[in-house]
C-alpha cells in the first residue's frame, strides 16, 4: 500500500503536518484511487521525518510511494501538483515540494 514520508527542517511544523495527516491519507486515496484500485485512508503510512542541515529543496518535502498502475504513470505530475496545493493550502510553511515514485511493489502480508 502507498507510503508517504514527509520531511520538514523546521520543528515548528510538526504539530501542523500532525494535525493534516488524516486528511492528506484521504485527500492522497482520491488522487491515487481509479480503476486500477481503490483505496482506503487506513491503506496509507505516512511518517514524519525531521531534517537537520540546510540541504533540503524546500520547507516541506513529500516522498509518495505507490505502486505504478498505467493510470497513476500517466497522471503523475498533476498526483504531484495537486497534492502540493492541498499541503500549502493547510500548513504555514514557505515552499513544499512532492516527489511520486511508482515502482513495481510487492508486500510482506499475506
Amino acid at each position: 500500500m502507498p507510503t508517504i514520508n514527509i520531511f520538514y527542517n523546521d520543528p515548528s511544523l510538526e504539530s501542523q503536518l500532525n494535525e493534516v495527516c488524516y486528511d492528506l491519507k484521504v485527500f492522497i486515496t482520491k488522487v491515487l484511487s481509479g480503476v486500477d484500485v481503490s483505496l482506503d485512508a487506513n491503506e496509507i503510512s505516512v511518517r514524519l521525518v525531521g531534517v537537520a542541515g540546510t540541504g533540503m529543496l524546500a520547507d516541506v518535502e513529500l516522498e509518495i510511494t505507490a505502486h505504478a498502475f498505467d493510470e497513476r504513470v500517466k497522471k503523475q505530475d498533476e498526483i504531484c501538483l495537486k497534492t502540493r496545493e492541498f499541503l500549502k493550502a493547510r500548513l504555514k510553511a514557505g515552499e513544499v515540494r512532492v516527489w511520486l515514485l511508482l515502482p513495481q511493489l510487492g508486500h510482506s502480508w499475506e
